[in-house]
């Protein structure tokens, strides 16, 4: 799927920090006069030009939601599941166009850093920490997370933070992050937390707090407030990437990834 569908759009849409001399050739119809070299020029006493290549090195960062609500999933996968194929996307995506990547796993605190490294084996070892992954924490803490890759990042990367982004209080560090890295938010939804089946009564678990709760899946009253609670998580959730300038990219479980991703990566290309 790399191979086919995303490195190159990978490569087009996350440029390098500049340009680099590689060599100078004879000039060529239709090469650039500005490049023209006019040192080598007069001593061959015909045109020559100058050739650069792109300066990429890029660092790639992945910080994954590890928190209890990602191991939710209705349809085929778990939100965790899911994050470990774009993890892998990402990861694989990089070192095929010869840049590093590094991973921070996360819960109410930082689980694992692994940090950037450009080898063959090293998305792999990634992929392995996010799929067998036992956290200590249950809850969610993105600033933390965002606090963490900033003190431990400092020059300027693409971060993917991956998370359902149940969670508030991360506005600040969020813009701050936004300003310093490419930040990209993916989010990751299941279709049973915006609408319930209608089941009767049911006992559920909240997977981060362990507060336990009967619910009334039938009601008119309780399926509205359900409703309303989400869509008001989504709007603050939005406000906040409008706010800070941040793209996001929104997959459910069970779906298909491709489209959301190749629309993504459409709508950066655009800009360059």
């Amino acid at each position: 799927m790399v191979n086919d569908l995303f490195s190159g759009e990978y490569h087009s849409v996350f440029k390098g920090r500049g340009m680099t001399f590689a060599e100078v050739r004879e000039y060529a119809i239709g090469d650039d006069v500005r490049n023209i070299d006019w040192n080598v020029s007069a001593r061959f006493g015909h045109p020559f030009v100058k050739v650069f290549e792109e300066e990429r090195e890029l660092t790639v960062m992945l910080l994954i939601d590890m928190s209890g609500s990602q191991q939710f999933g209705t349809r085929r996968q778990t939100k965790q599941e899911l994050a470990a194929e774009l993890s892998a996307i990402f990861a694989f995506s990089a070192l095929k166009n010869n840049d590093k990547t590094g991973l921070i796993l996360f819960t109410d605190k930082v689980e694992k850093f692994i940090p950037p490294k450009k080898s063959r084996s090293h998305p792999l070892r990634m992929i392995r920490e996010v799929i067998n992954a036992v956290p200590e924490g249950k809850g969610t803490n993105i600033k933390a997370a965002l606090e963490y890759l900033n003190s431990m990042i400092t020059k300027r990367a693409i971060v993917f933070l991956i998370s359902d982004f149940q969670d508030t209080g991360y506005e600040n560090i969020f813009k701050t992050v936004a300003k310093k890295h490419d930040l990209i938010g993916v989010v990751l939804e299941d279709d049973r937390e915006i609408a319930l089946p209608k089941l009767g009564l049911m006992d559920v678990v909240d997977p981060e707090t362990g507060q336990r709760t009967v619910i009334n899946t039938s009601s008119p009253a309780f399926r509205q407030y359900f409703l309303e609670q989400w869509q008001k998580a989504r709007e603050y959730r939005e406000g906040l990437f409008r706010s800070a300038k941040v793209d996001r990219i929104e997959i459910k479980t069970g779906e298909s990834y491709i489209k959301p991703l190749t629309a993504f990566f459409k709508l950066r290309e655009k800009r360059w």
